[in-house]
């Protein structure tokens, strides 16, 4: 009988010191193991600033205990892909992720886990729509608010499912309801850019009774993808001309200071406002076509963001796409080849015409098709050499991969800073290419190995 009672007494001693423990608990712990790496490292992103770069150990696992950082909106970034992670204070967060698979692998465990599991769920769930609701914009917009109304109704009874069993704090319950509440709202602003140009009066008031639910200014929200989205679509659709079509205008750069001006009479929030007007400035700048523009366009961006870190960033981005014009240098940039040694990309060229293209270990589908693509044009144009890039610098997989496909390893390179690549050779997609001349010079910088038009603009080399 006394061992019985000392016994209950050591049990409850022990909950009573778990339960100290846990409420002592400070700052927040995230960790986790990538499955089939694409690079050695993962990123750790507050808005649009790096918090910390955490390299994976021999077990393919990083970890970090934060003391310093507040709850919020962050971003785990393995290069190519990222993923949002809502983080708070005393969270205990541990993640797995099979990198060639990343958004469907993504699995979170531990303090916290629940609503980040929730919000991976949702991101799957509309993945899965996406194909159907495609198929929807012939539809009168009655009959489209409908199927939404029916889709955001069973993500809010997942939601009141979820929070049923959970205790949420405000952020948390506001990210995780922002998460389908704002997604489908910028399904049925992207609707109205393509749809409701010629609506009437009754007709606008009708379609747009959502946006008195919604929420203008969130700095909370500021970094979180599927409000961002709402906002700039909302702009865009504040924004356009209705006598003519969206799909025109969005291509202009008066369209692009068009917006900036809704931004500035009606979005509040600076967080918010510097962030959307950076990315409204990126679309921009990233429209090669209207360069000649740019100026004009960075005058007016200037007078909307009060971020130095923001202008800066944008110049520079300028700057670099001006540098990839016509009968410039190629900038120099640091590259891996197969024997896993660093090299100029300046000492790759052999005063032969050359073209560079560009694929992702973790895209293989794309690398086959490229490949082909490749081999194919190779055919054609005997005297141009072809050039593979790898995004992320090569491993073993890699290796085999290319040995398998009988590729030649002496046109094959990776990079060895992605960051730092990107910048100077203005990588935004994978179907980019390069076209040098024999001395090095660019004579396409932003061409698009996967159009069908790219081949006449090797006819005349």
């Amino acid at each position: 009988m006394i061992r019985k009672i000392l016994f209950s007494v050591l049990i409850l001693v022990l909950c009573i010191a778990c339960h100290s423990k846990q409420y002592e608990r400070t700052g927040i712990f995230f960790g986790g193991q990538i499955i089939n790496p694409s690079s050695r490292s993962v990123a750790f992103y507050q808005g649009n600033k790096v918090v910390d770069l955490l390299d994976l150990d021999k077990n393919l696992r990083f970890q970090k205990k934060f003391d310093s950082i507040g709850s919020g909106i962050y971003k785990l970034e393995h290069l190519p892909e990222y993923q949002t992670v809502l983080l708070e204070e005393k969270d205990s967060l541990w993640v797995r992720i099979n990198a060639a698979a990343f958004d469907e692998s993504i699995v979170f465990s531990g303090v916290g886990a629940s609503k980040n599991n929730f919000l991976m769920e949702l991101i799957l769930k509309q993945k899965s729509e996406s194909d159907y609701l495609s198929t929807k914009y012939a539809n009168s917009s009655l009959t489209f608010n409908s199927i939404l109304d029916s889709l955001l109704f069973e993500k809010k009874e997942l939601w009141i499912q979820m929070d049923s069993v959970n205790t949420l704090s405000p952020i948390a319950q506001k990210v995780t309801q922002a998460a389908y509440v704002y997604h489908y709202a910028n399904i049925r602003e992207r609707y109205a850019l393509l749809r409701g140009a010629q609506w009437s009066v009754e007709e606008d008031s009708l379609f747009f009774g959502f946006r008195k639910f919604l929420n203008y200014g969130d700095n909370d929200l500021a970094f979180f993808d599927p409000y961002v989205n709402y906002i700039l679509n909302f702009i865009s659709q504040k924004a356009i001309d209705p006598s003519k079509p969206y799909f025109k205008q969005k291509q202009t750069t008066e369209f692009n200071i068009q917006r900036l001006k809704v931004l500035d009479q009606g979005i509040k929030g600076t967080l918010l406002r510097n962030n959307l007007a950076r990315a409204i400035a990126f679309e921009e700048i990233l429209t090669f076509e209207n360069h000649g523009q740019h100026e004009r366009f960075l005058q007016y961006y200037a007078t909307i963001n009060n971020s130095p870190i923001y202008l800066a960033e944008i110049l520079a981005l300028h700057n670099n796409i001006s540098s990839m014009e016509p009968n410039n240098p190629l900038p120099k940039i640091a590259l891996q080849n197969v024997s896993r040694k660093t090299v100029s990309s300046a000492s790759i060229l052999n005063n032969k015409t050359t073209v560079l293209y560009f694929w992702s270990q973790t895209q293989m589908n794309h690398y086959k098709n490229t490949l082909e693509r490749s081999k194919l044009l190779q055919e054609r144009y005997p005297n141009i050499r072809f050039v593979g890039i790898c995004i992320q610098p090569f491993n073993s997989m890699v290796d085999q991969v290319q040995k398998m496909m009988e590729i030649n390893p002496e046109d094959q390179f990776s990079l060895v800073d992605f960051e730092k690549a990107s910048e100077a050779w203005v990588l935004t997609l994978l179907n980019k290419a390069i076209i040098l001349d024999a001395k090095g010079k660019i004579i396409e910088g932003f061409g698009n190995f996967s159009d069908a038009t790219f081949e006449k603009s090797l006819e005349d080399l």
